[in-house]
């Protein structure tokens, strides 16, 4: 038997427990997994509170990410022993997720825990600052280099903002960080950021271009601030594309593009070749200060719930890891 947020479907309600589970319950995977860490993410909030159309099979145990140790495997690539950690894969939302004491899923869909990590600091990085990570690398591949000006970071108290903003500082590049929560602002500015901007500047509607402020831009938010982003993106600038917290319509023109040769970078986190996943948690490991895990909320599977409920209300700040 193990400890797991069990999440049951009655009627049209979501309803969210921990409870005893056994092996027989798992989803069918060739890897039995320890979970040593995971990570409260938005989307598990939205899962556990029932507030986003997010599980997709009855019961489910939530938990996009984790980070543990392999129990018994069915496949030669890993061996009992063995550290281990995974994002994405629709694991949490079509299979059962991390925010359990075990989980069984498919070899393909982890890699080894890159060399000098440890489970903590995978889950205190998480599916956020792994996303954040291939935002920073989709830059890069456009050639939004620091020379060219200041980039943005929206969302930037959230999972995914918060670490663009550290790795985009460390970088070189000059980080103007957006964000409803002024209070925090310091914080902000001792990850790096160089200017802080009132979210309700960029949450209106855009005219089809506007004076160009911005080299490069990550973006978690989506709806009408990024519609505004790229009409004030610069010349052959960027936006990497990760979050919908503002909405999921794009009412924009092709101006920026067709006039400025904006590019709009899609960052999908969930289904990433293996290769590229590997290339992006060892460049975030080694791109974040040692220290970082020190600076996460640790909860217990006991506090997830109602951590997810207070993540939803916007609460929380920075990256939730889940000890269970």
């Amino acid at each position: 038997m193990f400890k797991g947020i069990l999440l049951e479907e009655s009627g049209k309600q979501t309803h969210a427990s921990l409870q005893r589970l056994n092996e027989q319950q798992l989803t069918t995977g060739d890897v039995l997994i320890k979970v040593d860490y995971s990570t409260l993410n938005y989307k598990d909030a939205l899962a556990i509170t029932g507030k986003g159309k997010i599980v997709r099979n009855w019961p489910m145990v939530p938990g996009i990410d984790f980070a543990g140790t392999v129990l018994s495997s069915d496949n030669s690539a890993y061996r009992i022993g063995d550290e281990v950690l995974l994002t994405g894969w629709g694991v949490g939302e079509q299979t059962w997720g991390g925010l359990a004491e075990k989980a069984s899923v498919n070899a393909d869909w982890l890699i080894p825990l890159p060399p000098g990590m440890t489970a903590k600091r995978a889950m205190a990085i998480g599916t956020a600052g792994f996303t954040a990570m291939l935002g920073v690398m989709a830059l890069e591949q456009a050639a939004v280099t620091p020379d060219q000006g200041s980039v943005l970071v929206t969302g930037a108290t959230g999972g995914v903002g918060s670490v663009a903003v550290q790795l985009l500082a460390r970088a070189g590049y000059e980080v103007h960080a957006s964000t409803g929560r002024p209070e925090h602002s310091d914080w902000l500015k001792s990850l790096g950021a160089h200017t802080i901007i009132d979210r309700i500047q960029l949450d209106q509607e855009p005219a089809a271009l506007e004076s160009q402020h911005w080299a490069g831009a990550i973006d978690a938010v989506g709806g009408r601030t990024l519609a505004r982003i790229l009409s004030q993106t610069k010349m052959y600038g960027a936006v990497a594309a990760c979050g919908l917290t503002g909405g999921v319509a794009l009412n924009t023109t092709v101006m920026p593009f067709i006039l400025r040769g904006v590019q709009l970078l899609g960052i999908n986190s969930v289904h990433i070749p293996n290769a590229k996943r590997m290339e992006a948690w060892q460049r975030v490991h080694k791109s974040l200060p040692l220290t970082y895990e020190n600076d996460v909320n640790v909860l217990t599977l006991d506090q997830a719930i109602e951590a997810a409920h207070d993540m939803v209300a916007g609460k929380p700040v920075g990256r939730v890891v889940i000890q269970p």
